[in-house]
């Protein structure tokens, strides 16, 4: 989660906007990588948040088929200094993906459903999204609208008012998956359009959306980056990105120019950013790992 940007709207209030200001620095140095920590034993890590209030990570598991209502997904927590806290702090859960935290509230994407749950004790609210097909990254607006990416069906769902309809379906999104809020727009991290399974003959780049008009547009020239995963803000305007089936992570400039960070295994998934201590967690979702890094610059 990003401490960048703060805004307290009165539906899901204290929400921290997971996003940058629409632009910003456009330098290009990289920074020195170095491990801080890694934590095995999960079960298909998708995505994993930072609760600055609580200095807690959750992370959800999969644990099974990413499509199946089996019953057989949960949620984990680690403390910042990555040590296991509970592997279920949640169960019970189908197939969990993306998540954002904030104001006593953890929103998690399930296959079909955003599942509020209530952090003082565990109780949850369901928003079911009708036609939804994958469910996959959550992020919050600066009024508190919550946004959901359908990976599957070109599609992002809103939750504004205690309502969870589709806000925005078109082609362009090119199976939409990480998200990150911003005051103006919508980043979207695009997988790419997809061939077999989830392939691609053209790897996906970031995308944005207006929240004025809901136009469809490429950040920069629309390079090719890769099968965009996580998505979050680094520092000035920039971004960091996973890609899943090469096993990378990039940091991506306002131009959507791509420099690579850092090379990692297949299974990539959806990371996290603490502003504080410049440290993104990634977790592994092939490997069941969880891994802290330090960027240095």
């Amino acid at each position: 989660m990003s401490n960048k940007f703060r805004f307290f709207p009165p539906l899901l209030a204290c929400f921290i906007l997971l996003g940058g200001c629409d632009g910003g620095d456009t330098g290009g140095h990289v920074p020195i990588v170095t491990e801080v920590w890694r934590l095995d034993g999960f079960e298909g890590p998708e995505s994993v948040v930072y609760d600055s209030t609580e200095e807690v990570f959750y992370v959800s598991n999969i644990n099974g088929n990413p499509t199946e209502k089996d019953g057989s997904g949960y949620i984990s927590t680690v403390t910042k200094d990555g040590v296991l806290l509970e592997r279920k702090w949640l169960d019970g859960l189908n197939a969990p993906k993306g998540m954002a935290v904030g104001g006593g509230t953890l929103l998690v994407a399930d296959i079909d459903e955003l599942l509020a749950i209530k952090l003082s004790d565990r109780s949850i609210t369901r928003f079911v999204a009708p036609g939804a097909k994958f469910l996959n990254d959550v992020t919050v607006d600066a009024k508190g609208r919550v946004y959901v990416s359908d990976m599957m069906d070109d599609a992002v769902y809103r939750l504004e008012d205690g309502s969870f309809d589709l806000w925005l379906k078109s082609p362009e999104l090119e199976a939409p998956n990480g998200l990150l809020a911003e005051p103006s727009r919508i980043v979207v991290g695009a997988w790419g359009v997809m061939t077999e399974g989830f392939a691609t003959e053209t790897p996906g780049h970031l995308k944005t959306i207006s929240l004025a008009d809901q136009s469809v547009s490429s950040l920069g020239s629309g390079t090719p980056i890769g099968n965009i995963d996580g998505l979050e803000a680094d520092v000035f305007g920039r971004y960091l990105a996973t890609d899943w089936m090469s096993g990378k992570l990039y940091r991506i400039l306002p131009s959507g120019e791509a420099r690579l960070l850092l090379e990692l295994d297949q299974g990539s998934a959806d990371h996290t950013f603490v502003w504080d201590d410049n440290l993104v967690v990634i977790p592994m979702m092939l490997s069941g790992t969880l891994v802290a890094y330090n960027l240095e610059g």
